[in-house]
């Protein structure tokens, strides 16, 4: 039997593609960062309070906010360093999938305006019913082995039922800590081996943050396994207690 194994087990070479998407309009999605090491894209990321980006836990890189195109220098853009990085306490090691989740402190506070806003977090720890149509957004491939986006994309999924991916990631999924969406028609987000990426970006459903980007099947459309995403609402006391605790 060939076994799929996550492709985060790479600690710096995931790119995550969006497959059967579109562009959106530009700076629709004001909450989304581009996490850059010397002006190259390797994270995506999602601002969820001024001065706070949550992440994948390996990407330690610095944050761009109100980016539409990546490949130039727009009026929009905000580069900012940070001051913290913030792993999950729990995360232990790249090559596991339990707990890949970073909240970067900023340097300074990003300037908020109708291209650079916060994207809300669930209110409560509630679970996220089956079926609901959520929407995905990164720069990246837009097909296995193609150039990579410089214009931020979308594509539209459907969230699948935990047991069934449970059923198919075996012992890497984790019904509590984790969400997943149907990989049909030709349509997700792919993680693949590269030296720039995407993981961490958001999975936004009704306007709302509910998962980031983990992994994928090394075929990426292959409906036979899920797309997988960190389920926000777990994180959700980790997420406050951080925020909660900020030192001047």
């Amino acid at each position: 039997m060939y076994l799929l194994l996550p492709l985060n087990v790479v600690v710096h070479g995931l790119e995550t593609g969006i497959f059967g998407g579109v562009e959106v309009k530009p700076h629709s999605k004001p909450y989304m960062a581009s996490l850059q090491s010397r002006k190259h894209h390797v994270c995506g990321g999602v601002l969820i309070r001024e001065d706070f980006v949550l992440t994948s836990a390996h990407c330690l890189e610095s944050a761009v906010l109100g980016a539409h195109n990546i490949s130039r220098h727009e009026s929009s853009q905000q580069r900012i360093g940070v001051s913290r990085y913030n792993k999950h306490p729990l995360f232990l090691h790249p090559a596991e999938t339990q707990y890949d989740m970073m909240l970067l402190r900023l340097k300074r506070n990003a300037s908020l305006n109708g291209k650079v806003r916060p994207l809300p977090l669930p209110k409560d720890s509630g679970k996220i019913a089956t079926g609901q149509q959520c929407a995905m957004a990164g720069w990246g491939m837009r097909r296995p082995g193609g150039l990579a986006e410089t214009v931020l994309m979308q594509v539209q999924v459907q969230v699948e039922d935990k047991k069934k991916c449970k059923g198919k990631w075996k012992r890497h999924f984790n019904t509590n800590q984790m969400l997943c969406s149907e990989s049909r028609g030709g349509k997700g987000f792919c993680q693949v081996k590269s030296t720039k990426g995407d993981s961490g970006g958001p999975l936004v459903c009704h306007s709302v943050l509910r998962g980031v980007a983990a992994y994928t099947s090394p075929e990426c459309t292959n409906s036979d396994y899920p797309q997988v995403y960190m389920d926000v609402s777990f994180f959700l006391p980790w997420i406050k207690n951080v925020m909660d605790n900020v030192n001047p």
